[in-house]
């Protein structure tokens, strides 16, 4: 299935129906009355996350969603019926926002939250609603409200615990494809990956982290160079990134110093936000390299770069070094998500139940 993270729809919601003017000529009912119902009112439009669905490819060509109006009102104090409500699934992680003035509507992060998109119109009064003791015989009616016309911008961003970033060919596919159950296209040029893979890395039971492989990032993707800046907003719900460096590239020319200082400088300039993330340095194809030799150009790269933080030596071909990394890494993610959830703001209606 295509991989499409970015769409753009409009939606209406059902008109109300119409109040309707109506009086009783039954045979007995001498004094019958009014009996106009009111209208029903219009289908709502609804947006239900469903984690079943990992691409809006199916907004990309049906763009148009419309509800049903109410039914009108009818005689004898029958109201019309209410119209059919639609529901639109879409991934876990999608965000809703107006794509006229670009303000976010709604986020849809935990599978089956449902929101209302789109509210159907009220429909108008028959004149029924009008009788009183002096108005006997009203004539009066009201239309059906209007239903809400919005034209929407659906963006996808993936939910991961863990992001990897790195140069084209850095070797990002094939160390999910080691660590966790995803099976990305592997080859040995670069640019194989064309879009966001994501993989369950089971550490035990019950004990598990979501990590997200990109394509390749090159010097100017946050300008639009390359494919990468397509998938970056991917990588602003993780917690961790993890910066996946070739470290013996084939071409002797390149360095990996200068290949690793630019995709920091890309994430800076793309967003502050995504820079500040806690970012760990993994360095890879450690196979290729002499074993006299690893930890001199380990140590000559660290000492380049004036990386501070965690350093990982892995051959993902190989797997070596990749348990350890992995294990460092649910601990990270797990103590993140346990300080999310002290952190979090307690219901005041249920703030006794929780000290209990």
């Amino acid at each position: 299935m295509k991989f499409v993270d970015e769409a753009t729809i409009d939606v209406a919601s059902g008109d109300g129906g119409n109040g309707c003017v109506a009086f009783r000529h039954e045979k007995y009912k001498e004094f019958g009355g009014p009996s106009g119902g009111d209208g029903g009112r219009g289908g709502h439009v609804y947006a239900v996350a469903d984690p079943n669905l990992n691409t809006l490819v199916d907004y990309r060509y049906a763009r148009r969603y419309e509800a049903k109006r109410g039914e009108h009102g009818m005689g004898s104090d029958m109201f019309g019926a209410a119209g059919a409500d639609i529901t639109l699934r879409m991934p876990v992680g999608t965000v809703i926002s107006d794509a006229d003035t670009g303000e976010q509507l709604f986020e849809l992060l935990v599978p089956g939250e449902a929101v209302m998109i789109a509210k159907g119109g009220d429909g108008g009064f028959g004149n029924l609603r009008f009788k009183s003791a002096i108005n006997r015989a009203p004539r009066q009616k009201t239309p059906g409200w209007p239903g809400e016309k919005k034209h929407l911008k659906l963006e996808l961003k993936v939910l991961a615990d863990v992001g990897l970033l790195g140069m084209p060919n850095a070797g990002k596919s094939t160390l999910i494809s080691a660590v966790s159950n995803a099976r990305p296209r592997i080859a040995d040029y670069p640019f194989t990956t064309l879009h966001p893979n994501l993989g369950v890395v089971r550490v035990g039971p019950e004990q598990s982290f979501v990590v997200a492989d990109l394509p390749g990032l090159i010097e100017g993707a946050s300008e639009g160079a390359g494919l990468g800046h397509l998938f970056l907003r991917h990588l602003q719900r993780t917690r961790l990134l993890l910066h996946v460096v070739d470290l013996a590239p084939f071409d002797e020319g390149v360095d990996p110093v200068a290949q690793a200082r630019a995709i920091v400088n890309e994430l800076k300039k793309y967003d502050a936000a995504l820079y500040r993330k806690p970012r760990w340095l993994v360095l890879n194809k450690l196979d290729m390299i002499a074993p006299s030799e690893r930890a001199a150009r380990v140590k000559d790269f660290v000492r380049r770069l004036r990386f501070k933080g965690p350093v990982f030596e892995i051959s993902a071909l190989t797997r070596e070094g990749c348990e350890p990394l992995v294990q460092a890494v649910y601990q990270h993610v797990h103590a993140e998500k346990s300080a999310e959830l002290q952190l979090a703001p307690v219901d005041p209606r249920f703030a006794d139940a929780s000290d209990a």
